[in-house]
């Protein structure tokens, strides 16, 4: 669709008026979602109310700067749907640099080809290499065996890098397009993070006991019983991270090192990094069981303090979900064990479900903000 953008913008703005700079957008693809320009001059937020663009007509939006804005140097910028989830993107679905202007006044007429959603699409080159280490690992804390994944950054035998590492739990559910219940698609994710320069990660996948999936992530005595956490926990510790530094090119200090899952998986994930915080310096934590056991505790540990805690919820999933995670926020915090050092990241989205689209839409936040974000 082709607009005349110098008679739309001698329509839109008052000629007598020349203060103040308009941003003028066009876009080949339109939908509901509101618009948002995200930049330099708001600390790029995505979701700012206050630089949400007004829709003029089909594929058309603007924004005014006022006269007494106080602009940077060079105005840097990007339009979201939303969140970088849904940033704009290129005719060849590519990657856009930021756009810049140095303008204060006048008209800055901008065209958007395409839009991201939910971080797709992603660019097969970018994909992870997929390694299974073994379809029947020792456990020998549980005397049994187990399959894992390594996922390997795209470029890992063309490099000499040494990687931060995840290890995340129910690798079933996690890039498996045949998973009964969908799946968080980490190697479309990683693509997509790839291409943006960031993400460069190696992930290792756990696959859960299937039907002793709960037992072996329920630690200690709880409403569920007698769990094997514990023991699980120690082969993390004891057997596969040992392997996997020996084995893959990885940077082995904690402040390097995150654990991470979803429900059961979350829950087991928390005990993992505070019992263990000399290991474990990164924790993503979504939509944890804490129902199971809602009095945890932190461990008296020398290196507790600055442990990076990625948390996420959704309003949709149960009546206690969004309390409990608030709950255990504000307990760490107050720990006395805990300086100012631990941050504490809390993601609620209020419409989120108990399933694999919200968390797998939640994963590329959570590791850039763990392991790449300054902020």
């Amino acid at each position: 669709m082709i607009f005349d953008k110098t008679h739309f913008s001698e329509d839109l703005i008052d000629t007598k008026i020349k203060t103040g700079l308009y941003i003028i957008l066009t876009t080949d693809e339109d939908d509901s979602r509101p618009v948002y320009i995200s930049g330099n001059f708001n600390d790029w937020r995505t979701q700012d109310k206050e630089f949400m663009m007004e829709k003029v007509g089909v594929g058309l939006y603007h924004y005014k700067f006022t006269h007494d804005f106080d602009y940077p140097e060079t105005l840097l910028y990007k339009f979201t749907k939303g969140d970088w989830s849904d940033v704009e993107i290129g005719i060849n679905e590519e990657r856009t640099e930021n756009r810049s202007t140095t303008k204060h006044t006048g008209i800055q007429n901008e065209h958007v080809f395409k839009w991201r959603r939910n971080w797709l699409p992603f660019k097969p080159n970018f994909l992870p290499q997929i390694q299974l280490i073994s379809d029947e690992f020792e456990i020998p804390q549980l005397n049994t065996t187990r399959k894992i994944w390594a996922l390997l950054p795209h470029d890992y035998d063309a490099s000499e890098e040494s990687y931060p590492v995840m290890y995340l739990q129910d690798a079933q559910n996690l890039f498996n397009e045949n998973a009964e219940y969908g799946n968080w698609e980490i190697d479309k994710k990683l693509a997509v993070m790839s291409e943006y320069k960031v993400g460069k990660i190696i992930v290792i996948a756990v696959e859960h006991a299937e039907e002793d999936r709960i037992k072996e992530y329920n630690v200690g005595k709880t409403v569920l019983g007698k769990g094997r956490g514990k023991k699980y926990i120690q082969f993390l510790v004891e057997t596969l991270k040992p392997y996997v530094d020996s084995n893959f090119r990885t940077k082995k200090e904690r402040e390097f090192t995150g654990i991470g899952g979803s429900s059961m998986g979350a829950l087991v994930s928390i005990f993992s990094g505070l019992r263990y915080p000399e290991v474990f310096g990164k924790l993503m934590i979504f939509s944890p069981s804490l129902w199971v056991n809602p009095k945890i505790k932190v461990k008296e540990a020398e290196n507790s303090g600055d442990t990076k805690i990625y948390l996420y919820a959704g309003g949709d999933e149960s009546e206690t979900m969004i309390e409990h995670v608030e709950t255990f926020k504000n307990r760490i915090l107050e720990n006395e064990f805990v300086n100012d050092k631990m941050k504490i990241n809390l993601s609620i989205n209020k419409l989120g479900k108990h399933n694999e689209t919200y968390w797998s839409d939640e994963f590329p936040k959570a590791i850039e903000w763990l392991f790449f974000s300054t902020k």
